[in-house]
């Protein structure tokens, strides 16, 4: 089985979570695969939230409604999104397709986040991926000598621009040793909008595709 099978059958299970209730849908190509399978299922939602615009075309594009988050939906029932990395305390990375703020703020709005990644990104500890930190352009600069002197070594993820009008820094060389307290430092920087760390919220739920079938990891 190939990493977008292992993908697919992990989208196939989080169904399981879908009710009639509004619910939120991250962004990237794992986010992706879940919105097709869940316009192919019977399962129909209310409408969804979505936490990027390529996102939101993609579930109209499958005649699912889509709804801002101020639209009187809260709590969300379920979040359903995808992750860089996921640990076996289902602390995350994400933001890799750039999405990390609003992926952050549907995870925190909802009674129970749902992420569904291949076994290739389960890790022992988090900290391969680059972590993705958005940032207020004029910041920039500060941005990158704060995150220095945090022992990270940042580059600036070219001629990108998020969904939120900022850019994105992607760091290597941090320490994961404790990646609530990581992240707590990093969003408390000025001009940080917010890092792609999950530990204040991580997954409720891990479902990975394997090679031999689908694992679920609970808190």
């Amino acid at each position: 089985m190939d990493r977008a099978s292992m993908k697919r059958a992990a989208a196939h299970a989080a169904l399981d979570y879908v009710g009639s209730d509004v619910i939120g849908v991250g962004a990237g190509s794992t986010a992706e695969a879940f919105i097709d399978v869940l316009a192919a299922s019977d399962r129909r939602p209310r409408a969804a939230v979505a936490a990027s615009e390529r996102s939101r075309a993609r579930l109209m594009e499958h005649g699912i409604a889509v709804v801002d988050l101020n639209a009187d939906v809260l709590p969300l029932t379920v979040y359903v999104d995808g992750a860089d990395e996921a640990d076996g305390e289902l602390r995350l990375i994400k933001g890799g397709g750039g999405a990390l703020t609003r992926e952050k703020v549907l995870a925190s709005a909802a009674l129970r986040f749902v992420c569904i990644a291949d076994e290739s990104k389960l890790v022992r500890a988090l900290g391969t991926f680059p972590l993705p930190v958005e940032v207020v352009p004029m910041a920039q600069a500060l941005a990158e000598r704060e995150l220095r002197a945090l022992g990270g070594e940042p580059v600036v993820r070219e001629g990108f621009t998020t969904d939120n009008g900022n850019i994105i820094v992607d760091v290597t060389g941090l320490d994961f040793g404790d990646p609530l307290a990581l992240e707590l430092r990093i969003v408390a920087l000025a001009g940080v909008v917010e890092c792609g760390i999950f530990a204040r919220r991580p997954a409720d739920v891990l479902i990975v595709g394997t090679e031999v079938g689908v694992r679920r990891l609970e808190r």
